[in-house]
Order: structure tokens, then C-alpha cells, then sequence
């Protein structure tokens, strides 16, 4: 799992300089990152964005209970929430609250505007619960 670990600290890596770093040849890394890749253990590459300098840099934890738990009633939750562009992440949980939200945007009154709009409006929402991240300390 040395190939993973390498490319959760830097995707962009060459084949090469990973080979390199893994003590293998290219072709062979080659070929163990396609096989990982085919088989879903990396599922993807992605750009890491500061939020703050994307104007995302005010993030909220967002707990929702829902009104109502049945199965047409969390799709139309599930499709409404993911479809808020500022929602950057979405979680279904055991127990309490039902969904935990990540939500970024530019400042304390933008969030504001987009809980009384947009969130408090979703789909069989019951309950909404705001909490301001302080620090991220491991993200």
C-alpha cells in the first residue's frame, strides 16, 4: 500500500518519481496503479482548494433531523441537499441528527441568507442545527 499512501500525499506525482519512491520500476508501478485504480481502491484524483482563497473560507457543521424517514422522502432530501453548491459535504447517520452537512461560503452573513432560504427549506426539514468550525485540525 506504499503506492496508495504516496499519492493520498501528492495525486500529481509522476510515474516515474513514484515508481522511484516505492522502489520500483515504472512499468510495474504503472501497472499496480491500473489495477488499483480498476479495481476502486483509487477511486480518483482531485484538486485540493483552500477554501479561503475560493471564498468558501466560513465553514459550518450543519446537523438535520427530518421529519419524516421514509424512502421517497430521503431521496427527495438526499437529491435537493447535494444539488446546494455551497453543501460540500453530505452524510446519512445512525441515530442523531440524520444528516451532518459541510458547509462553506464566504462569511458569516452569506451563510445566514442560505440557512434561511435555502437549507431550513429543504425537503421534510424538522430540525437544523448550525455549528461554526473554529479550526480545522486535520483535514
Amino acid at each position: 500500500m506504499a503506492i496508495v499512501a504516496e499519492l493520498e500525499n501528492n495525486g500529481r506525482l509522476s510515474n516515474t518519481e513514484l515508481a522511484r519512491r516505492v522502489g520500483l520500476t515504472p512499468a510495474p508501478c504503472l501497472r499496480r496503479v491500473q489495477r488499483l485504480e480498476r479495481d476502486g481502491v483509487i477511486r480518483g484524483y482531485r484538486a485540493t482548494v483552500d477554501p479561503k482563497n475560493s471564498g468558501r473560507g466560513f465553514e459550518v457543521i450543519v446537523a438535520i433531523d427530518i421529519a419524516v424517514n421514509d424512502g421517497a422522502t430521503i431521496d427527495d432530501f438526499e437529491t435537493a441537499a447535494a444539488a446546494v453548491p455551497e453543501v460540500t459535504e453530505l452524510r446519512r447517520m445512525f441515530g442523531q441528527p440524520d444528516y451532518y452537512l459541510r458547509v462553506q461560503v464566504a462569511d458569516p452573513e452569506s451563510y445566514e441568507a442560505l440557512a434561511a432560504s435555502v437549507l431550513s427549506r429543504l425537503p421534510a426539514v424538522n430540525r437544523l442545527l448550525s455549528h461554526q468550525t473554529m479550526r480545522l485540525v486535520k483535514g
